[in-house]
C-alpha cells in the first residue's frame, strides 16, 4: 500500500533528522543498556524488600507490610523496564546473568553429565 503525500513528507523529515543526528544511534544503545540494568536493579531491590520483610516480622508486622509494599513496588518498576525492553533485550538480559551466575552450574551440569 503506497504512502499517502502526507506520510512520504513526515518519512523524509525523520530521515533528514537523522541524518543530521550521528549520535541517534549511541543515544539508544546507552538507553538501551540502562535499561538492562533498571531491571536487575529493580529485581535486586524486590528481593531486598522481601527478605527485609520477612526479617521484620519478628520485629513489627508494619514495618514488615511496609517493606512488602516496596517489594511489590520494586516488582512493577521491574516489569515495567523490561516491557521497555522488549522480547529481544529480556533474552540478551537471561544470557547475560546465566553466563556470569551460570558458571559454577554449568561445570557441575558438565560433571552430573559425565557421572552418568
Amino acid at each position: 500500500m503506497p504512502l499517502s503525500e502526507d506520510e512520504q513528507r513526515i518519512l523524509r523529515q525523520i530521515e533528514e533528522q537523522l541524518q543530521r543526528d550521528p549520535s541517534f544511534g549511541r543515544d539508544m544503545h546507552h538507553r538501551r543498556a540502562s535499561s538492562r540494568r533498571s531491571v536487575l536493579l529493580t529485581g535486586v531491590a524486590a528481593l531486598a524488600c522481601l527478605a527485609l520483610s520477612i526479617i521484620l516480622l519478628s520485629v513489627s508486622p508494619y514495618l514488615s507490610f511496609v517493606a512488602f509494599i516496596g517489594a511489590v513496588i520494586a516488582v512493577v518498576f521491574a516489569e515495567r523496564h523490561a516491557r521497555a525492553l522488549g522480547e529481544a533485550g529480556l533474552t540478551h538480559l537471561s544470557e547475560s546473568v546465566r553466563s556470569r551466575l551460570g558458571g559454577a552450574s554449568n561445570a557441575r551440569h558438565t560433571r552430573n553429565q559425565n557421572d552418568r
